[in-house]
């Protein structure tokens, strides 16, 4: 079999927990990893670097349109082009959880501002380079929760909605330009920012492990090899597409 010709490869939100996860793992399969993050970029990068992979570090807020133009723009100068985009930054972890007519305005606001604009403005920063690259690959990081509707975050579980209709239409769009656009689902995962926070506690053992079919936690490193299929050359017939890594609890 012919290995595979290295991408390069963004991914938001790449500095910690399930973000850096994907860059080590893209990583160390051959890829070039640009880390956008709004803090810890540069120190995530090095790690890679020292352990003799091609890495930079961008300091990047998805929100702001200049921002992600000069990560675009940096990832070309430093690579000569990008292949792919993982739209992983999102807030989830420091979010409280309350019933739906507790929530604020400003708060609904926020999460989708994150979780919805930035992906639609990183989206449109990479798209040109995508398009020169004849093999482009976005991988949205969605969730389950708007399969399973629970209770007490509805500005998240509506905001991965959007991600996942995002993608679907995305995908119509940029299938003429040999760009596919998927989702990963994950279902509730013991990343650093879980843990730091004790969402896992409060979240309840339902979330948790209860309604999967595989009764155990989640970590980051049971997402890693979805990832990697879907921004290799194998999957360049798939698109549009949701793909649910969560111990089966729920069934797409």
């Amino acid at each position: 079999m012919t290995p595979e010709t290295p991408k390069t490869i963004i991914v938001t939100g790449g500095a910690s927990g399930i973000g850096y996860a994907f860059c080590e793992h893209l990583a160390q399969i051959g890829h070039r990893i640009v880390i956008a993050d709004l803090r810890g970029a540069d120190e995530a990068a090095a790690q890679l670097r020292q352990a003799g992979h091609k890495a930079i570090g961008v300091k990047a807020d998805v929100v702001n349109e200049h921002d992600v133009a000069a990560m675009a723009d940096t990832t070309v100068k430093e690579f000569g082009g990008i292949d792919g985009l993982v739209n992983n930054a999102g807030l989830f972890t420091t979010l409280a959880l309350k019933p739906f007519d507790q929530i604020t305005n400003a708060e609904w606001m926020r999460v989708m501002e994150v979780n919805t604009l930035g992906p639609f403005n990183c989206a449109k920063a990479v798209v040109p380079a995508l398009r020169r690259s004849g093999r482009g690959r976005v991988v949205n990081i969605s969730s389950v929760v708007p399969i399973k509707g629970p209770p007490n975050m509805a500005h998240y579980v509506a905001s991965k909605g959007a991600v996942i209709a995002f993608t679907r239409s995305l995908a119509r769009e940029l299938a003429k330009d040999k760009i596919t656009v998927n989702s990963i689902a994950p279902g509730f995962t013991l990343s650093d920012g879980v843990l730091q926070s004790d969402l896992q506690n409060r979240i309840g053992d339902n979330a948790r492990t209860a309604g999967r079919c595989i009764q155990r936690d989640q970590l980051p490193a049971d997402l890693v090899a979805a990832l990697a299929y879907l921004v290799s050359d194998g999957a360049s017939f798939v698109t549009g597409q949701t793909l649910a890594v969560d111990g089966g609890s729920v069934f797409l």
